[in-house]
């Protein structure tokens, strides 16, 4: 395993080698890439394994934030194929390729920015999110978190797979370099781009519990992702 100072010299000279590239509008950047999108993510195989494997037992219903083709889904599907799940993506040519591929499994798929839909009030068995959130700053992502936390039922979970900072300096660093590129290339604040902006895990915790999430346990790492699993503490 790479030191955090090895880590951290590879990621600077990426961002130098990269320098004059332009930030990409998310839902194109995702189009542009869909042929090799799920081989570019099944570096993330453990991880969807793990991901079906947390869901409680009695889960019923789930709403999926970020499903892009649904590589997850894949993996709670051999579980459970009768799970119903509610997909929200930006990227309509990535729902199409997960209706495509389960044509036949209880699915709602809704092309929109989840921080306008209406999660509604104790619908939900369980929330889930893989490495999707790593593009927002810390207060959109905290109001997100808030209506996570109000969606679920009592006693449900929210279950986040990411991208976490290595420690402050990386999400201090990828932070400056993608307002930055923001700013020279005049991009509208209710633009989003893809560009990484990962919390470190402290960060990320503290948001859950600013909420009322109760973090019961976090998975580092077990292929270079970090997954959490936050319950709602019944008040």
């Amino acid at each position: 395993m790479k030191s955090k100072e090895t880590y951290m010299q590879e990621l600077k000279k990426w961002l130098q080698d990269t320098s004059d590239s332009s930030l990409e509008e998310m839902s194109s950047f995702f189009t542009k890439r869909l042929d090799d999108y799920e081989e570019h993510m099944s570096v993330w195989e453990k991880s969807y394994q793990i991901f079906a494997g947390l869901l409680p037992s009695n889960c019923q219903e789930i709403l999926d934030l970020g499903c892009g083709s649904g590589l997850e889904l894949d993996k709670i599907w051999q579980r459970d194929p009768d799970i119903k799940v509610t997909g929200v993506d930006l990227c309509q040519s990535m729902l199409d390729k997960l209706l495509e591929k389960h044509p036949d499994k209880p699915f709602t798929a809704v092309c929109q920015d989840y921080f306008q839909y209406d999660f509604g009030i104790d619908r939900w068995d369980a929330v889930i999110s893989f490495e999707s959130l790593h593009h927002f700053f810390p207060d959109p992502k905290k109001e997100l978190y808030q209506k996570i936390f109000q969606c679920l039922k009592g006693d449900s979970v929210f279950i986040l797979g990411d991208y976490i900072a290595c420690c402050e300096d990386e999400e201090e660093l990828l932070r400056s370099v993608y307002l930055k590129k923001r700013e020279q290339s005049a991009i509208p604040d209710n633009c989003f781009v893809h560009f990484d902006i990962p919390l470190t895990l402290a960060h990320e915790k503290g948001l859950l519990q600013d909420v009322g999430f109760v973090v019961e346990n976090v998975i580092e790492n077990p292929d270079n992702a970090t997954i959490l699993i936050a319950r709602k503490a019944l008040r």
